[in-house]
């Protein structure tokens, strides 16, 4: 989700450039590069999250439902903040730009913790794994790729529709 209101550049153009061959009443497609972007910019935010609160509830000795929780919420936090930033920046009052950043990326957030977690979840011995384990590390990382694999087509759809970032890039001038 690079947006220039966060600073970015390069993105602008894709975002921008739906020269798409549409059929008569046809919805548009976005752009595959365009998703990934999406989709870049919320994991970024979704792994700080998430590495925070996993990484904390794992030197706490917390238990896995607690530290799981941690990480949702934080990956919640640092998407939505990320978002905030960059349409806060372009002008847009704090109860708009929530509004904004919360039709961006709910649904990109959600998908992403649900397969990130869902990975955590089911690969043996994860959930146990602590921080200075080989493990802890891989199983983070295979599941914030899968993520991202899962989440990309989502944005895809969202934002050929006018959803998701497409709010976000009303905002982009």
């Amino acid at each position: 989700m690079e947006h220039h209101a966060h600073g970015h550049t390069g993105h602008g153009a894709t975002v921008h450039a739906h020269e798409h061959q549409h059929q008569p009443g046809a919805a548009p497609s976005a752009p595959w590069a365009t998703a990934a972007q999406a989709t870049l910019h919320c994991l970024t935010g979704c792994a700080i999250g998430e590495v925070l609160g996993m990484v904390v509830g794992t030197a706490l000795e917390w238990g896995n439902l607690p530290t799981t929780v941690l990480a949702i919420v934080l990956a919640f936090f640092f998407g939505y903040s990320l978002t905030l930033r960059g349409v806060l920046r372009a002008g847009v009052g704090l109860r708009a730009a929530v509004r904004v950043a919360l039709a961006a990326d709910t649904l990109s957030i959600a998908v992403m913790e649900l397969i990130d977690n869902g990975v955590i979840a089911l690969w043996p011995r994860a959930m146990d794994a602590g921080l200075a384990d080989a493990l802890f590390w891989v199983s983070l990382a295979v599941s914030l790729v899968l993520a991202f694999l899962v989440t990309t087509p989502v944005n895809k759809w969202m934002i050929g529709r006018g959803k998701g970032h497409a709010v976000v890039h009303r905002y982009h001038h």
